[in-house]
């Protein structure tokens, strides 16, 4: 029911990445990706090199001035672009110690810690990142994003709602609600809106890469390996929506074998 497909979704998602990563390229989101592209900031490097590089010089800055607002900020996104969430948690942890009322930090701090998995405590932090006079569009996202991530999909589809009042056609909102309705079997809604997501200016790899996943899942293979194309080569396109199509055919044989024992334990349970 929900809870298998919310397996099947979450194991697709794992094969996307995992074969994206045999490939040596990145499309669609790893575990702790769930609050959007970091790298999307104009002083973030894209090049792996540089953006370590970068990373360096915010640890120096850093160093220099521990729980330091600016430089801690800078320095958690860069850890958190480089998938190091723990130690980026770290640093946020200790900026809001020294500034437990900054909203700024603390909002960074959440996203740190929703990265992390931490969500409960990411849970509590972030609803302490914005006043109701001052909503922040891009902390009502995680939030959803957490709440997904903790079952509440209804309460999740609010905070998106609620964020794209606030920024309209915001492609990384787009992106997090068409999850969320994929999370809920809505597949079709699902589509639409993350088609509204890659159509942005702004979209990037890993959004086209959910998309492409929920293609899929439809078992309109083709067109997800064209969306594919636009960030991977065609043998690790081709590769990644063949590695969905086993897996939904797993499921397929799984369900097959399932429904006769059911239906005889039925049987047996009425005699």
């Amino acid at each position: 029911m929900t809870r298998a497909f919310r397996g099947l979704i979450h194991r697709a998602l794992a094969g996307a990445a995992l074969a994206m990563a045999a490939a040596g390229m990145s499309g669609c989101r790893d575990f702790g990706d769930v609050t959007g592209s970091v790298r999307a900031s104009p002083a973030m490097p894209a090049d792996e090199t540089e953006l370590r590089s970068y990373a360096e010089n915010c640890r120096n800055r850093y160093e220099r001035n521990p729980g330091e607002k600016s430089a801690s900020i800078d320095y958690a996104r860069a850890l958190r672009a480089l998938t190091r969430y723990r130690e980026a948690v770290a640093v946020m942890q200790a900026a809001a110690v020294k500034s437990p009322k900054d909203e700024a930090i603390l909002g960074e701090y959440g996203k740190a810690l929703a990265d992390a998995g931490e969500l409960a405590q990411a849970k509590d932090v972030l609803t302490r990142a914005y006043t109701p006079d001052n909503p922040k569009w891009d902390i009502m996202s995680v939030q959803g994003a957490v709440a997904d991530q903790l079952g509440d999909h209804a309460g999740a589809m609010q905070f998106y709602r609620d964020a794209l009042k606030i920024a309209p056609g915001e492609p990384g909102v787009l992106t997090n609600m068409g999850l969320s309705l994929a999370l809920s079997r809505q597949l079709p809604e699902a589509e639409r809106t993350l088609r509204q997501a890659v159509a942005s200016p702004k979209a990037d790899a890993r959004m086209r890469g959910d998309l492409a996943l929920v293609l899929a899942l439809q078992g309109k293979f083709a067109e997800a390996e064209r969306v594919s194309l636009t960030d991977l080569p065609s043998e690790a396109a081709r590769a990644n929506v063949e590695a969905i199509r086993r897996m939904l055919a797993a499921g397929d044989s799984r369900r097959a074998v399932d429904r006769p024992a059911k239906a005889a334990t039925g049987a047996n349970d009425a005699g």
